[in-house]
């Protein structure tokens, strides 16, 4: 008879009501000590375990909390500072934000999307420095659970060869002796952890879902083989998440204790079909969709789960989550607002853990123990599939009516641009922001104020067109050239558009950590999407009245959309990609319809989504263009379309973002130091495009000097006629006097070069 173990992955750092992200910002701004720091943090850590402990979760992870980013804190912990920071102390926990955040002397270090998901991981650098074990974070976390609450917990760490491979500074041809290199310093971590008494270690190897070559899976078995032959006595349990390992045949025979494999993103249950699972091993089960926020369906979860036992034949197996619960909100218990019909169809991180140990439970002990829990679980899906928010059939008689002439402009860019230009007259190298402007604690408070009824609409509307009208001023003050109306009114890039089209909910505290202390609350798509009505019209034209300068539209596109959201899945995915993108096609219309010249639709999502195994990207790419085209095909040649993309590999996605068609693209390239750029030595795009000339993610002000030379180091490569200046992200998160400064900065060096640019171009 089998045995069921329960797991957890990893837990939200954040709070259910965010007091991580308040702890660190109270700090940045020297509003509290390292100490109170640390004690607060220790005990919203500490409340996190009991949670799981008190939900009978049978392996709680340890050493899954960070104060910045798990990445960074296993680079830490391995004395990697960059050269630019190791002036400081390296034990500090103020260095260590330092890399993360950067300094008036030094920028951040490179921060880039985690795998397929909106987390943002700080990206090692490993030239020219010597891996030393520093801190063994994980034994720390391990002893303080186990002292103070008697947790034996699962210390969680990052395997040495995703680490590597996510990590920057060293050629290809170095990878294997540079991964070997790390390996002393796991034997020590692991030998610490097991004379401490750790049970089990948990070692994300997420990099085996992406298409790694037979000499990686090679250097893989070495690793695993040292790791296990030198620390015989770790029970180490290898696990990946997010889709389907590439060599599973291969990786399930590595000499550990257990494999950790997803069985809802990736193919697993086929595999174990076809290549079977070592008996001497115990596989570790992804039957919970850590990813997203709906109730699962038991049912289907506990015929999976006999049937994953049924072809094993295993005598234990561990029940858990697909990958870490980090990418959910922490509980729906604080909702309040929201449709009963939607709020019984969720399931937070606390929910998910319940609906484990609801599975365990019944695999352990027998059906009919659970068969309450079976049954809410069949009445509140049943009862949201049946809602209204499903039923929109006209959505897909508008969808059907689409075929590929109306996803086309009516004509190329080429003779776009010259209508373009005409009619916008703008000088070399134009100048613009993103879109956001500062959100101060005045525009929240405010905002706050307005959704509690302390204030009126009149009186709301009347703050927001002041902010406006202060902001069109600066720009023009600057002399800016494409003016952008600041988005004040919006709460987020995505939950703004979930609180105006149909078929989307937005929660109260539903929020998951994007970077460092940014936390975002995505919303959800419940049901059929379609447009309400104009969204951002109103807004928009009220800042074109202002200024005779351009003024950007904005609109979030419908890739970024859809994957920073929380999507029903009761359609394919495409599908409502494609619902989100006609919805745009209205909204677009509707502002060129007002003489909204220049319309922004960003995709910084648009890289974000791609499966890990490359060979399902041409579907991805051709699904994508097709929803961006839905949305922007239809303007007038001369109305200017753009895009703006964050932390893209460019290289792998030239093609895709050509096919899109936008007149400009905006991209981020600042903290990566112009290594994006290289792409064009090797690529011919036409169109207009602006690399991000400064970082945004950090609070530090540029200098004239460093955003010429990125400037001077673009236009080595991009025609001068082709290239916007503009920072790499919007601003929506820094205060108004480093803005301020920043844009000063930026315009300054823009004249300087635009001078030079004028000279050589006129000569």
């Amino acid at each position: 008879m089998t045995t069921y173990i329960s797991s957890n992955l990893g837990y939200p750092r954040i709070g259910k009501d965010r007091e991580w992200k308040k702890a660190l910002e109270s700090y940045w701004r020297n509003e509290i000590t390292e100490d109170e720091l640390k004690t607060e943090t220790k005990q919203l850590r500490l409340a996190n375990l009991k949670k799981q402990q008190d939900l009978n979760i049978d392996l709680i992870p340890v050493g899954d909390f960070s104060f910045y980013d798990h990445v960074l804190d296993t680079a830490f912990s391995f004395g990697l500072i960059p050269k630019r920071f190791q002036e400081l102390d390296e034990k500090s926990i103020d260095t260590y934000f330092a890399i993360a955040r950067g300094t008036k002397e030094a920028v951040a270090a490179e921060m880039t999307k985690w795998f397929n998901t909106n987390y943002h991981y700080i990206v090692p650098e490993l030239n020219d420095v010597t891996p030393r074990l520093i801190e063994n974070r994980a034994l720390t976390y391990y002893n303080e659970a186990k002292a103070e609450l008697g947790i034996n917990g699962k210390p969680v760490l990052v395997g040495p060869v995703t680490f590597v491979k996510l990590s920057k500074g060293y050629r290809d041809t170095n990878f294997e002796a540079i991964v070997e290199s790390f390996l002393p310093l796991y034997e020590q971590v692991l030998e610490e952890l097991v004379d401490a008494g750790a049970d089990w270690i948990q070692i994300d190897e997420p990099i085996l879902g992406t298409n790694l070559s037979e000499k990686e899976i090679a250097l893989i078995a070495k690793v695993y083989q040292q790791l296990t032959a030198s620390v015989p006595h770790a029970k180490i349990i290898l696990q990946t998440y997010f889709e389907t390992v590439q060599h599973y045949d291969e990786v399930v025979k590595l000499p550990v204790a257990a494999i950790g494999l997803d069985f809802v993103h990736g193919e697993h249950l086929h595999a174990i079909k076809k290549w079977g699972f070592p008996k001497d091993k115990i596989l570790a089960a992804g039957i919970i969709n850590g990813r997203n926020v709906w109730r699962s369906d038991l049912d289907d979860k506990l015929a999976l789960i006999n049937e994953i036992q049924s072809i094993t034949n295993a005598e234990t197996m561990i029940i858990q989550p697909s990958c870490s619960l980090l990418h959910v909100p922490v509980t729906k218990k604080t909702e309040r607002k929201i449709d009963q019909v939607i709020l019984d169809g969720l399931s937070f991180a606390d929910e998910k853990l319940a609906e484990i140990n609801v599975l365990v439970k019944g695999v352990n002990q027998g059906e009919t123990t659970i068969e309450h829990e079976l049954t809410e679980s069949r009445i509140a899906r049943v009862k949201l599939a049946e809602s209204p928010y499903r039923q929109n059939h006209q959505v897909a008689k508008e969808l059907a009516q689409i075929g590929d002439e109306e996803v086309k402009r009516s004509l190329p860019f080429s003779d776009r641009i010259t209508l373009q230009q005409d009619q916008l007259k703008l000088p070399l190298l134009p100048t613009t922001t993103i879109g956001s402007l500062p959100q101060t604690s005045e525009v929240k408070g405010t905002r706050t104020k307005w959704r509690k009824g302390e204030i009126s609409d009149q009186e709301y509307n009347k703050f927001i067109e002041s902010e406006t009208k202060k902001w069109i001023e600066i720009q023009e003050e600057l002399s800016i050239d494409v003016l952008v109306h600041g988005e004040f009114e919006r709460t987020d890039m995505v939950e703004f558009f979930g609180e105006k089209l149909n078929g989307f909910a937005v929660t109260e505290f539903g929020w998951v950590q994007s970077y460092g202390s940014r936390c975002v609350k995505p919303p959800l798509i419940v049901g059929d999407v379609s447009w309400a009505g104009p969204m951002t019209v109103k807004e928009i034209v009220y800042a074109q009245s202002l200024t005779d300068k351009p003024v950007k539209g904005m609109l979030t596109g419908p890739v970024t959309i859809l994957n920073w959201s929380f999507v029903h899945e009761e359609l394919p995915r495409f599908t409502i990609q494609d619902q989100i993108g006609l919805a745009l096609e209205k909204e677009v219309i509707a502002l060129e319809a007002e003489g909204v010249n220049i319309i922004q639709v960003d995709e910084p999502a648009l890289r974000e989504g791609l499966p890990l195994d490359q060979l399902k990207w041409p579907a991805y790419f051709d699904a994508a263009t097709r929803a961006f085209r839905i949305s922007t095909s239809s303007v007038k040649p001369s109305t200017q379309i753009h895009t703006h993309m964050c932390y893209s590999e460019f290289s792998e996605i030239f093609e895709v973002i050509d096919a899109l068609d936008a007149d400009v693209i905006s991209i981020e390239t600042s903290r990566s130091h112009g290594e994006l750029i290289d792409t064009f030595e090797v690529n011919d795009y036409d169109k207009e495009i602006g690399l991000g000339v400064y970082d945004i993610h950090s609070p530090r002000v540029p200098s004239v000097e460093e955003i010429k030379a990125n400037i001077d180091r673009a236009l080595r490569t991009i025609d001068v006629k082709q290239f916007w200046i503009n920072p790499d992200c919007g601003l929506k998160t820094r205060g108004q006097e480093e803005t301020v400064a920043a844009l000063r900065n930026m315009i300054e060096a823009a004249k300087k070069v635009r001078e030079e640019a004028g000279a050589k171009v006129n000569g």
